[in-house]
């Protein structure tokens, strides 16, 4: 329970010291939708971030070439409580690939590793600097993608999208930021 309320102070005090950001539109894909890889491209070079969710909710999936979008969400798996990468989570992993190689050969990418809050802090921290990593070895060996250009950062649970529910699934996530 104290968990729960560190969790809710930290999420309103980052609401009242961060007056400028507004709230990200998100495109979520469902398992097994294809990605366009220029939709990637356009998001990933025009905006602030990709997530790759866990579990997508349901109802929300949406696919569109709107470059408008703030994120785009791809559900990714890791088999569980570690690092390796599902095969069904390849093939959008793939289409992201292609999108990145579309961008400027200097753009840089961050991927960063979330988890929800089931297990303790330095844990999650681990998990989630293994599967961020996991998905930069991926880009790389598989295609190609220069690992200058990749980027791995930390958050463990630290940065819910769901704060109601800090052990949703749709806070196990690699995000991607171009930069």
């Amino acid at each position: 329970m104290t968990r729960y309320f560190v969790t809710l102070a930290i999420a309103i005090a980052a609401a009242l010291f961060t007056p400028g950001l507004k709230a990200e539109k998100v495109v979520v894909y469902r398992e097994g939708q294809v990605v366009s890889p220029q939709d990637v491209a356009a998001v990933l070079g025009k905006t602030r971030s990709i997530s790759l969710l866990d579990d997508a909710p349901a109802g929300r999936a949406k696919p569109s070439t709107d470059s408008h979008a703030d994120a785009l969400s791809l559900p990714v798996r890791f088999a569980f409580n570690s690092a390796d990468i599902v095969p069904s989570a390849r093939s959008q992993l793939d289409a992201l690939a292609e999108g990145i190689k579309l961008l400027a050969p200097q753009r840089i990418v961050t991927i960063e590793g979330h988890t929800d809050a089931k297990g303790s802090d330095a844990y999650n921290l681990e998990l989630s600097r293994v599967r961020a990593h996991a998905v930069r070895d991926y880009l790389v060996q598989r295609h190609g993608i220069a690992a200058a250009r990749l980027k791995t950062v930390a958050y463990g649970e630290s940065r819910p999208i769901n704060g109601s529910d800090p052990n949703a699934g749709v806070n196990r996530r690699v995000q991607f930021r171009g930069a």
